[in-house]
C-alpha cells in the first residue's frame, strides 16, 4: 500500500542517517557550529540582499563582523575568563573542605546531643562525596575526551567552522534549490510544507534561544560580579549560555553558584539570597519576557519530552548530541504529527473498506 511503502522508506532512511550520525559524530561538532552560525545569519545576509547588496559581498561583510566580535572577545573576555577558571581548579579542593567543614558544623548545631550517634554516618557521607567529586570530574572530561580528540581539538574547530559557516552562508539559495530539486515530485508540495512548519520551530529555537543565552550571560555576569561573588563572571557567562541546553545547563550553574556563595559567604546569610534571588530573578526574566516575546511558543515541546530527548541524544551522540537535542526534537515532533494524521487517515487504521455490490448501484425500474 502507498502508505506503506512510503513508512517504510523514510524509516529506513531515518535509522540509517542516525546510524552513520552515532558513529562519527564527534567529527561533526565543527560543522555542526558552522552550519548553526550560517542558518542564524541567514535572514541578515537575506535582509541585506534585498536593498541591494551583493551576496557574496555581504557573507564578506558578516563574516568579518563575526571574526571582529571573536577577536574582542578572545583579547578582552576570554583572558578574564580563563583566568577565572584557573583559579576556581586551583581553589576547589580548598572550597570543598570549607565545604566539608559547613556541613558538619550544621550536622552538630542540628543534632545537637544525637550527633555521636550519627557522626559514622555523616563522616561517611562526606568522605564518599569528597572522594567522588574529583573522580566524577576526571571521568566526565574523559569521556568528552574519548567523545573524539580531533572533534575538541582547539585548530580543527577554529579552522574548519569558519569555512563551513563562509560556504554555507555563501551558497545557502543554491543548497535550498538543490535539496528541492531533490524531493520526490508527487510529495513535493506536501514536504514543502513541513519542511516549512519544521523551519519555524527550528529557528525558533536557534535564532531565539541564541539571543536569550547572550542577554542571560550578561545579566547573570554583571549580577554574580556585582554581588561580589568569587569567579562571578565565568560562573554567570557559563549560566547564561548553558540555558541553550534547557534543564541540564542552568541548573549546573545555579548549583555551582550556590556552592560557591555558601563556601564563600557562611554564616552570612544575605549574600547567598542575593545570589539565590539573581538566580530566580534570571529565570523570571527568562520564562516571563525573553522566552515568551524573543523566542514565543513555536517550538511547542513538553518539559518532560524536552529532558527526554536531552538524555537520549547525549547518550547516542555525546556533546554533539546535547547541542541538537532540542531543535531536533522539534523537527522530529512536526514529522511525527504528520505521521500519526496520515496513519489515523490510512487503511492501516479505518481497515479495508467493502466493496459495494454493483447490484445496489442500478435504479429500480
Amino acid at each position: 500500500m502507498h502508505f506503506e511503502r512510503h513508512a517504510l522508506f523514510w524509516a529506513a532512511t531515518a535509522l540509517l542517517f542516525a546510524y552513520i550520525v552515532q558513529h562519527i559524530a564527534p567529527a561533526l561538532l565543527p560543522f555542526a557550529i558552522g552550519l548553526t552560525l550560517a542558518y542564524f545569519l541567514n535572514p541578515v545576509v537575506d535582509g541585506m540582499g534585498r536593498i541591494g547588496i551583493p551576496r557574496w559581498i555581504a557573507t564578506i561583510l558578516l563574516v568579518a563582523c563575526s571574526a571582529f566580535i571573536i577577536v574582542l572577545a578572545l583579547v578582552f573576555v576570554v583572558p578574564i575568563l580563563f583566568q577565572q577558571a584557573a583559579g576556581l581548579v586551583e581553589s576547589a579542593p580548598g572550597a570543598l573542605q570549607r565545604l566539608k567543614g559547613l556541613i558538619e558544623t550544621s550536622a552538630k548545631e542540628y543534632l545537637g546531643a544525637r550527633y555521636p550517634a550519627a557522626e559514622v554516618t555523616v563522616q561517611n557521607a562526606l568522605d564518599s562525596v569528597s572522594n567522588a567529586a574529583p573522580t566524577l570530574l576526571a571521568s566526565i572530561a574523559q569521556g568528552v575526551w574519548n567523545q573524539g580528540s580531533a572533534a575538541y581539538n582547539f585548530f580543527t574547530v577554529v579552522l574548519i567552522t569558519p569555512v563551513v559557516f563562509f560556504y554555507v552562508l555563501l551558497d545557502w539559495p543554491n543548497i535550498v534549490a538543490k535539496i528541492n530539486s531533490w524531493l520526490p515530485r508527487d510529495e513535493a508540495d506536501q514536504i514543502r510544507a513541513l519542511a516549512k512548519e519544521i523551519d519555524e520551530r527550528i529557528s525558533a529555537f536557534i535564532r531565539g534561544q541564541g539571543v536569550v543565552c547572550i542577554l542571560l550571560a550578561i545579566y547573570y555576569a554583571v549580577g554574580f560580579s556585582l554581588a561580589g561573588l568569587s569567579y562571578g563572571l565565568l560562573v554567570g557567562v557559563a549560566t547564561g549560555l548553558g540555558a541553550f541546553i534547557p534543564v541540564f545547563g542552568w541548573s549546573i550553574g545555579a548549583i555551582v553558584a550556590v556552592l560557591l556563595a555558601i563556601v564563600q559567604y557562611w554564616p552570612d546569610l544575605t549574600p547567598i539570597f542575593i545570589v539565590m534571588g539573581i538566580l530566580l530573578g534570571g529565570q523570571a526574566l527568562e520564562s516571563g519576557i525573553l522566552s515568551p516575546y524573543i523566542i514565543g511558543s513555536e517550538v511547542g515541546l513538553h518539559p518532560v519530552w524536552v529532558i527526554f530527548a536531552l538524555l537520549t541524544f547525549s547518550y547516542l551522540f555525546g556533546f554533539l548530541g546535547l547541542l541538537v537535542a532540542v531543535p531536533v526534537s522539534a523537527a522530529i515532533g512536526v514529522l511525527v504529527r504528520f505521521a500519526l494524521r496520515t496513519y489515523l487517515a490510512s487503511s492501516v487504521y479505518k481497515g479495508e473498506v467493502p466493496a459495494v455490490p454493483q447490484d445496489q448501484h442500478q435504479p429500480i425500474p
